[in-house]
């Protein structure tokens, strides 16, 4: 593969996976029943009504929950693989359904990716600003609060020190390494997708 294709795989799938995260962020933000009024939660909004409001026409929410949202991540996720694919110089039509299984792993390894950082961004901000007003404060601790709420129940609380995120952390880190991974191999998913989980 010349430095040209490497260099255009590069681009897209770093403008590409941006897209992606403001589309599963806001399934996310759903999910967690964040703020809707936060700017942050605003601008995933705005980002994403464009190319999920036909969808909307077809695909029903489920529960309460925007499922449009994620079948546009997992369509955003379909057409990068294919892309990417193309540009390597391969036939994504030779992967068939496999794709389909790819782009599922894919969003589901950057859906644990999100709580992950976020946990990692709210206990930095509990140490340094704890507290908080600021919207992305707030939003973060929205979008750790229910993953954290578990461990909380089940670890007693040790005179003010929350240990609740190591756990977090863990469980994040064995699905991501163990689930995800596994998934990815016994798929058959090539070196080239890598990137995307």
């Amino acid at each position: 593969m010349s430095g040209f294709a490497e260099a255009l795989i590069y681009i897209l799938q770093t403008l590409g996976g941006l897209y992606l995260l403001i589309v599963l962020l806001r399934f996310i933000l759903q999910l967690v029943r964040a703020d809707f009024y936060n700017p942050l939660s605003q601008f995933a909004l705005k980002a994403t009504q464009p190319l999920l409001k036909p969808l909307r026409r077809i695909i029903p929410g489920l529960g309460g929950l925007d499922m449009a949202s994620l079948v546009l991540a997992l369509l955003v996720q379909l057409l990068l693989m294919v892309l990417v694919i193309l540009i390597a110089g391969a036939n994504p039509l030779s992967a068939g359904p496999q794709l389909l299984v790819w782009a599922i792993i894919a969003v589901t390894s950057l859906f644990l990716k999100i709580f992950f950082f976020a946990m990692i961004i709210s206990v930095i901000l509990s140490w340094v600003a704890p507290g908080s007003y600021n919207p992305g404060a707030q939003l973060v601790n929205q979008i750790c609060e229910p993953l954290l709420a578990p461990f909380r129940k089940l670890i007693p609380n040790l005179g003010g020190l929350d240990i609740s995120p190591i756990f977090a952390f863990m469980a994040l880190h064995l699905l991501d390494r163990f689930v995800i991974g596994n998934l990815a191999a016994m798929s058959g998913m090539p070196a080239i997708l890598s990137p995307f989980i």
